[in-house]
């Protein structure tokens, strides 16, 4: 039974036409606070859904707040963990909910962040192990955000460290595992190699340029990611709609960097982008986040 609700809650994460994700992680108002883009995480939620969005990531109680009961399906991961910037160790990650929580709370997925290479890197590989047990007996997909961080660390972008990092999500149960991009697809090639799990890519700080954040999503997704979880870059965006759609053009279409570019904004619905065509952008049963 198990099996077989984790196959149906991760079907409300990954496309099931394209076997790809799109995930926002809307976590940030923990770490740093009531950030532009999610003060109002309800409203966050209906731009990045209307543009295709698969999933968000939020913690318990902005499940509560941000829950919208209309619009556009966005399938719920619940975090796990925290830290704040004002605390000591901000590395330091503590788990704030449970499993069975995000049960109650109707999540379709949980995730949980461990830094590793940080001092307090052993009690955060032990809450994922536990973690993923309470996973697997629940039926409960599992997304671990895998970083390389820590006073060992020289390049948080360097390969091997991120491939690393990436593994040990793997090894420890992850059904999915999240981490930094390696800054060009060969080099993001051996992490995905390594990875015997699905990978998919963090958005990082906001970068320069549209076309320079595209590039990374497209060169990442050749290389084999089977999606991205960006939040920053996206919600921060001069048009949220936008950006999460042209984002869904080359994690869900196949389309190029600068294909994904050209998509216009204005387009009828009052400068807002459409909603894709793509069909698994479709009204269900799913909860409406």
């Amino acid at each position: 039974m198990a099996l077989i609700g984790k196959s149906v809650r991760m079907e409300r994460i990954f496309n099931r036409e394209t076997d790809r994700t799109v995930i926002i992680p809307m976590d940030h108002g923990v770490t740093v606070g009531p950030i532009r883009g999610i003060k109002n995480v309800r409203e966050a939620a209906d731009l990045v859904a209307a543009g295709g969005a698969d999933a968000a990531v939020v913690h318990k109680g902005a499940a509560t707040f941000g829950h919208r009961g209309y619009g556009r399906d966005l399938g719920l991961i619940l975090h796990l963990s925290a830290s704040t910037n004002l605390g000591p160790d901000p590395n330091n990650k503590v788990l704030v909910a449970t499993v069975e929580e995000a049960l109650k709370i109707g999540a379709d997925g949980v995730s949980i962040q461990v830094n590793v290479g940080a001092e307090d890197e052993a009690r955060m590989l032990s809450t994922l192990g536990e973690t993923a047990r309470r996973c697997q007996e629940w039926g409960m997909p599992l997304l671990a955000m895998m970083y390389p961080r820590g006073k060992k660390i020289d390049d948080e972008h360097r390969a091997d460290y991120i491939a690393h990092a990436a593994r040990v999500g793997a090894e420890l149960g992850a059904d999915v595992v999240k981490t930094s991009y390696s800054g060009d697809p060969d080099s993001f090639r051996e992490v995905v190699d390594g990875c015997p799990v699905p990978l998919v890519i963090a958005g990082g700080p906001r970068t320069e340029t549209e076309a320079e954040f595209l590039e990374m999503v497209a060169g990442a997704i050749g290389a084999g990611a089977r999606g991205v979880a960006i939040g920053r870059n996206v919600f921060q965006h001069r048009d949220p709609t936008l950006i999460t759609r042209q984002i869904c053009s080359i994690v869900h279409r196949g389309m190029t960097a600068a294909e994904g570019l050209e998509i216009a904004t204005m387009d009828g619905n009052g400068g807002r982008s459409p909603v894709p065509s793509h069909p698994s952008f479709k009204s269900s049963n799913l909860i409406k986040f």
